[in-house]
C-alpha cells in the first residue's frame, strides 16, 4: 500500500486517533481516552460500561460482546490505555503526534506498547461482526489504566472486585513484546517482581578511623554477594543459546544513598536492588539465601520490601488447557513461527494469573526494532494491519473453544 492508502486506511485511522490521545505519565487524564473508547463502542454496537475499581481519576473501559452461550466462562480481550513518559527533544517526530512517514511508519508513544493491541482488538472484532460472526462464549474487552506504574489502580483492583467475578472470566488476552526477527513471542508467565531495599546500620565515627562493622563494610559485602548472584545469571545466559531473559533472576542495583559528611562514618546508608526472579528459582530459598548473607556481614542489616509479588502460577502450556490449545493452533494455522516465552517484566496478566484465570501474553508485532519505552517508538502500518488479521483467528477460535 502507498502512503496515501494507509492514511484514507479506517482502521490506520482509528490507530492513530487513539495515539494522539496523551494517556501519558504522569497524572494521567483519561478523559478523552474513555469518550474515545466509548465512540468505538457504539460504531461497532456494543454496549459499554465504565467502572472504577479505586477512583474517578482510573476509569477501566469494558465493551461486551454476547456470545451464543454466555453460560460459559467468557474471554476478555485486555489492554492498557496509559503509556511511560516522554523525552521529546529526543524524538524526531512528535510523541502524540501519530506521524506517518513514507515507509508506512507510524511514530507515536504506545504504537508498541500497548495502544496498537488496544484499537486491533476493535479492528478483529469489526471484521468478524461484519462477517456475521458471533462467539460461542462472550467476550470482553477491557481497557485498563495504571499498567505503566503498576497497575495497582487498574487491574490489581479489578480483579478482586464483585464486578469482575460477574464476568465470569475463563482467559485472558494480554500484551507480549514485539520481534526483530521473523518470529513471534508468546508469553505463559513471568517473572516475580522484587524491589528490595536493604539498610546498613554501623558504628559511626571519624572518617580517619578504622571503625569496626560499619555500613559501609555490611554494604560491601553484600554488594558483592547480589553483584556474585547476577554473574552467575549472565554466565548461564551465555552458556545455553535456548535461555532468554525472562528465563533468569535479573539482580540490578538501582539506587544508593546515605552519609551526611565527607569526614564522617555514617550510622547508616541503603541500597535497593531491582530483581526480576524466574520462575524456576524457589522464591523461599532465595529469601532465605539473601537474609543469611546479612547475617554474614554482620547482622544490623534490615531488608525492607518496597515490593514484593508474590508467585504466580503460570498459564499451562499443555493439552489440560483448551484456551492454549485453541490460541497456538490458530498461530501456526496463520503460518507465524512462535516463541514461547517467560515474559521479562511485569503486567497485568499476574493479576490475572493470580486470580486463578489462564493468560497469554502476545503482541502481533515482528521484524520491528523493539522500541517500548523507547525514544522514536514506531509500528509500521502494514504490521498493524497484519495483525488485526492475526486477531481475527486468534479471537474466533478461542472464544469458540
Amino acid at each position: 500500500m502507498s502512503k496515501a492508502e494507509w492514511e484514507n486506511n479506517e482502521e490506520i485511522k482509528i490507530f492513530r486517533e487513539y495515539l494522539r490521545i496523551p494517556t501519558v505519565h504522569p497524572n494521567v487524564d483519561y478523559t478523552a481516552c474513555t469518550e474515545f473508547l466509548k465512540r468505538q463502542a457504539a460504531s461497532l454496537d456494543l454496549p459499554v460500561e465504565v467502572v472504577y475499581p479505586v477512583n474517578e481519576a482510573n476509569p477501566v473501559v469494558v465493551m461486551k460482546w454476547l456470545g451464543k452461550q454466555p453460560e460459559l466462562p467468557s474471554i476478555i480481550l485486555n489492554s492498557h490505555t496509559d503509556v511511560v513518559p516522554v523525552f521529546e527533544d529526543k524524538w524526531t517526530h512528535g510523541p502524540f503526534s501519530a506521524d506517518l512517514d513514507d515507509e508506512g511508519r507510524i511514530f507515536a508513544r504506545g504504537s508498541q506498547d500497548m495502544k496498537c493491541v488496544g484499537t486491533q482488538y476493535l479492528g478483529a472484532v469489526r471484521a468478524l461482526k461484519a462477517s456475521g460472526f458471533q462467539p460461542k462464549r462472550t467476550v470482553y474487552l477491557t481497557f485498563v489504566p495504571d499498567e505503566e506504574v503498576g497497575g495497582y489502580l487498574g487491574m490489581r483492583e479489578l480483579v478482586k472486585g464483585d464486578y469482575f467475578k460477574k464476568l465470569n472470566v475463563g482467559f485472558s488476552f494480554d500484551e507480549g513484546i514485539s520481534s526483530e526477527d521473523e518470529t513471534y513471542a508468546l508469553y505463559y508467565a513471568e517473572r516475580t517482581l522484587w524491589h528490595l531495599k536493604f539498610q546498613f546500620s554501623g558504628t559511626a565515627g571519624h572518617g580517619s578511623l578504622l571503625l569496626p562493622n560499619t555500613a559501609g563494610q555490611k554494604l560491601n559485602y553484600i554488594v558483592h554477594k547480589m553483584m556474585e548472584f547476577r554473574d552467575s545469571q549472565v554466565k548461564r545466559l551465555e552458556e545455553d543459546p535456548n535461555l532468554e531473559i525472562g528465563d533468569v533472576t535479573t539482580v540490578n542495583l538501582t539506587r544508593l544513598g546515605g552519609g551526611v559528611q565527607n569526614n564522617v562514618v555514617p550510622p547508616l546508608l541503603e541500597v535497593t536492588f531491582d530483581i526480576r526472579v524466574a520462575v524456576t528459582l524457589d522464591l523461599v530459598a532465595f529469601e532465605q539465601q539473601i537474609r543469611d548473607w546479612c547475617k554474614e556481614a554482620g547482622g544490623g542489616i534490615e531488608l525492607v520490601f518496597e515490593m514484593k509479588n508474590p508467585f504466580v502460577e503460570p498459564t499451562k502450556i499443555d493439552d489440560t488447557n483448551p484456551f492454549w490449545v485453541a490460541f497456538k493452533q490458530s498461530l501456526d494455522e496463520l503460518g507465524l513461527k512462535t516463541r514461547v516465552r517467560v515474559f521479562p517484566g511485569a503486567t497485568d496478566s499476574r493479576y490475572v494469573r493470580y486470580a486463578g484465570i489462564p493468560a497469554l501474553g502476545f503482541s502481533p508485532i515482528n521484524n520491528t526494532p523493539l522500541l517500548l519505552h523507547d525514544h522514536d517508538e514506531f509500528l509500521r502500518a502494514s504490521t498493524y494491519l497484519h495483525g488485526i488479521e492475526v486477531y481475527k483467528k486468534l479471537i474466533s477460535n478461542v472464544a469458540n473453544v
